[in-house]
């Protein structure tokens, strides 16, 4: 939905300079949307973009008319003024129910920052709160640009801190979002994972297998589990040991491979999900090859992007079927670039050695479905391969595992070999 812009600015408040980006916050209905404004002013004459769409104006005193026209033909129209926080006013719509109709809706708009440096940034941010949604309506907590780096922390899943302290609600707290400067619909966000290191000496986890792993044997015999395990973190070593182990168990020691479970960006308009979720967007993936040294690619959805990350682990089996991992604490280095223009199915991975594809759906079944047609979109996008290619290569070399069956969707990872593909 696009449009005719009519704004009113104090020009001595919000000084028009020659481009300048806004990030515009549409109502309809108590429905909010985001759209991408671009203005560039030549002596009074506009020109620019609103959410992808071509418009011209002109500027006149205080006052600026935008005329916008959508890829369908349809015509909108705001009227706004301009104040210290930013623009605001209403817009006019056509009614989506009737031709002949127009509605009114609310609008604001603040202004994005522009680069002071060509050069790319390394952001240091200490999070002093969490979000337990996945939503495009929360302010960002930092605003970076393509090439940038972030050197940030995660709590756990309970919502503690690398001191022991309760920083925020249990149920995955994310750290974010990160607001990426040129991210908008139809692009695909690369996140690149520096480092993952734990910045705490324990991990919490359960003696549980969850529900989706049980055969009705073993949910008769399980029906004790679910009681808290504690482990070691030896970070000098790498290695995670349970603190109060069996007799049996007694000497078990597993070298540890940091992960971060929740990795996202804001899903399209509508309600917010739960950090407990997964989607298109990324999510609650609990992929446990969301580690240092790979690089994730998601696909945007919102103006900037909005990326999450939270949930640490310090180690997981596939699937995740304790229903918690080792969760705790970790420090996060990640580095952001965009894909302008082009799009993604799902969340893809990328490691040294392979590609991966993340199906994430309500059954194994639909997840593996996902998750295959994302590997053959990949192979088609970035190696030319047709769907004949595609199928004698997955049924020669593909490599299926489960990602995850501890939350309220399932996930199905589908794994190729680089060495066995053609160059890029």
């Amino acid at each position: 939905m696009k449009k005719t812009l009519l704004l009113s600015l104090l020009c001595t408040a919000l000084p028009l300079h020659a481009a300048e980006s806004w990030l515009l916050k549409l109502e309809r209905w108590g429905n909010p949307s985001y759209m991408t404004l671009h203005l560039q002013d030549d002596k009074g004459k506009l020109s620019g973009t609103l959410d992808g769409d071509s418009l011209s104006g002109t500027r006149r005193g205080n006052s600026l008319v935008f005329t916008v026209t959508d890829k369908s033909g349809q015509r909108y129209e705001y009227q706004g003024k301009a104040g210290t926080a930013g623009l605001e006013g209403s817009a006019d719509f056509p009614d989506t129910n009737d031709a002949k109709a127009r509605a009114q809706h609310g609008f604001t708009a603040r202004r994005l920052p522009e680069r002071v440096s060509s050069t790319p940034q390394k952001h240091e941010f200490r999070p002093k709160d969490y979000s337990n949604e996945f939503s495009a309506t929360r302010l960002p907590v930092l605003t970076v640009w393509p090439g940038d780096s972030v050197h940030t922390s995660t709590i756990d899943s309970g919502g503690v801190d690398e001191h022991g302290v309760t920083r925020a609600l249990y149920g995955n707290p994310q750290t974010g979002p990160f607001f990426v400067m040129g991210a908008e619909a139809g692009d695909t966000l690369v996140v690149h994972l520096r480092r993952l290191r734990l910045n705490r000496d324990y991990a919490d986890s359960l003696d549980s297998i969850v529900g989706r792993a049980q055969s009705t044997g073993l949910a008769a015999r399980a029906a004790a589990l679910g009681k808290p395990v504690r482990w070691k973190l030896d970070r000098e070593t790498g290695l995670a040991s349970p603190e109060n182990p069996s007799a049996a168990l007694r000497g078990l020691v597993v070298p540890v491979r940091p992960m971060l479970g929740g990795l996202a960006v804001a899903p399209p308009d509508g309600p917010p999900f739960s950090t407990g979720d997964t989607g298109r967007f990324g999510g609650n993936m609990d992929f446990n090859e969301v580690v240092e040294g790979n690089t994730v690619y998601l696909p945007v959805q919102q103006p900037g992007a909005l990326l999450y990350l939270g949930d640490a682990h310090a180690l997981q089996g596939d699937g995740e079927t304790s229903q918690y991992a080792l969760e705790t604490s970790m420090d996060v280095e990640f580095t952001v670039e965009l894909i302008k223009g082009k799009t993604v199915g799902m969340p893809r991975v990328e490691s040294p050695t392979q590609i991966m594809t993340l199906g994430q759906a309500g059954s194994l079944d639909d997840a593996l479905r996902i998750a295959t047609a994302g590997m053959t979109q990949w192979l088609q996008q970035d190696y030319g391969l047709s769907l004949q290619d595609s199928a004698i290569l997955l049924g020669s070399a593909v490599q299926y595992s489960v990602a995850n069956l501890a939350g309220r969707s399932v996930g199905v990872a589908a794994k190729l070999n680089k060495s066995l593909l053609p160059r890029r």
